[in-house]
């Protein structure tokens, strides 16, 4: 047994050195025993270096910063274009002359975005050197922050309006102006003059100054007034702008129907051409109340007429003085084009229009036909007053 083991072993060692020389037998002990394994190979002086080492380090730092950078980009741009927490639609103002940061807070304290500095930077960077407009903003609910940057860029701010219908004196339409309550400002101390008021509904932003209006106002006037002057009626016996812009202000105020108006200023060309007074009745409440107008529940009376003020046309003749209100397009565009008519009268027809008569016999007619309409009304409204306040007061219910 041990000549068979002992011949292995040597065999082993053979085989184990027969490529490095000559065989050298070796016991079993010796084969199973671990050779000397060598030595790593000791690093260059270079690879030790300092200088290395140091860059290595550096780009470690360069990939981590990356690998942080991109991570950031990308929970920003992530922040910056999901829904936002708005719950309901809301208004949001951008002050005049607001930076971004001012802006981004004011959002972030609305609850209109979750991250005042992602909308700041991000923003910023989409903006490239432009700005975010000054306004009043409707934000719909969970807007994102995208699109409340693109909202407030774009400078679609909410629009509101102050309506100053035709017939309105200068007067009154400062006080409507005066009583708006998104307006700002004060108005010019010194009225425009009477008819220099373009009547119109006029949109603005809030925080628009109400002088800002008054001077659209006159601006758009002058250039409406200009136009029709230029278009008008070579014959007509007025001789300047603001004698046309006389006579449109009283047919403004004689009638509200527009298919009414250039018949209504036949009937005032044709007394100025006859040399007849205009009795009209719109002058003698501007000669007693001026700009204020006349009280709603305050009739005409009969002792009016008779009253001497520089606009009472039936006593004056000709036009008044200035105009006694300010005139909308259709009723300059009357004046300067009328219909050409022989009719020198009119009268209300009791419908909201009026009746037109050549002579005064045919107009004292119809005089008497409103009159028996008015007196109808009358009667009727007393006896509808007087029923109201006999009747029987509804029962009350039992709870």
């Amino acid at each position: 047994m041990s000549d068979s083991n002992d011949n292995g072993a040597a065999q082993f060692g053979r085989s184990e050195n027969a490529s490095n020389g000559p065989i050298i037998p070796k016991s079993a002990n010796e084969a199973l025993r671990p050779e000397k394994v060598p030595q790593p190979p000791k690093r260059s002086r270079k690879a030790r270096s300092q200088v290395v080492i140091f860059l290595n380090f550096v780009m470690t730092v360069i990939v981590f910063a990356a690998l942080a950078a991109a991570g950031t980009v990308y929970y920003a741009m992530h922040q910056y274009e999901k829904p936002g927490p708005l719950q309901a639609n809301q208004n949001f103002i951008v002050r005049g002359g607001a930076g971004m940061s001012e802006i981004a807070s004011g959002l972030e304290r609305g609850n209109i975005i979750t991250d005042a500095r992602v909308f700041r930077f991000v923003s910023e960077a989409y903006l490239d050197n432009e700005t975010l407009k000054a306004g009043e903003y409707e934000i719909k609910a969970g807007s994102s922050m995208q699109e409340v940057m693109q909202l407030l860029k774009s400078g679609k701010s909410i629009l509101y309006s102050v309506s100053l219908p035709e017939g309105l004196t200068v007067k009154q339409m400062f006080h409507r102006l005066a009583d708006d309550p998104v307006l700002v400002g004060d108005l010019p101390t010194e009225l425009p003059p009477e008819g220099t008021l373009m009547p119109d509904t006029y949109k603005f932003t809030r925080g628009t100054k109400r002088g800002e209006i008054v001077q659209q106002m006159a601006a758009a006037q002058k250039v409406l007034v200009g136009q029709i002057w230029e278009k008008r009626d070579p014959n007509l016996p007025v001789s300047t702008v603001e004698e046309l812009v006389t006579l449109a202000s009283i047919v403004e105020k004689e009638t509200g129907r527009a298919d009414e108006r250039p018949r209504v200023a036949s009937v005032f060309i044709n007394r100025l051409d006859k040399g007849m007074r205009l009795q009209s009745d719109p002058t003698i409440i501007y000669g007693i109340f001026g700009g204020d107008g006349k009280p709603a529940d305050r009739p005409i009376l009969k002792s009016d007429i008779d009253k001497q003020t520089p606009y009472n046309t039936y006593i004056i003749k000709g036009l008044p003085p200035t105009p006694i209100a300010n005139p909308g397009r259709a009723a300059l565009e009357a004046v300067a084009n009328p219909s050409r008519t022989p009719e020198l009268y009119f009268v209300a027809d009791g419908t909201g229009g009026h009746v037109f008569a050549e002579t005064l016999d045919e107009h004292n007619a119809n005089v008497r036909r409103w009159r028996k309409v008015e007196a109808e009304r009358a009667a009727e409204a007393a006896k509808a007053a007087a029923d109201a306040g006999t009747a029987e007061p509804a029962a009350t219910q039992p709870q």
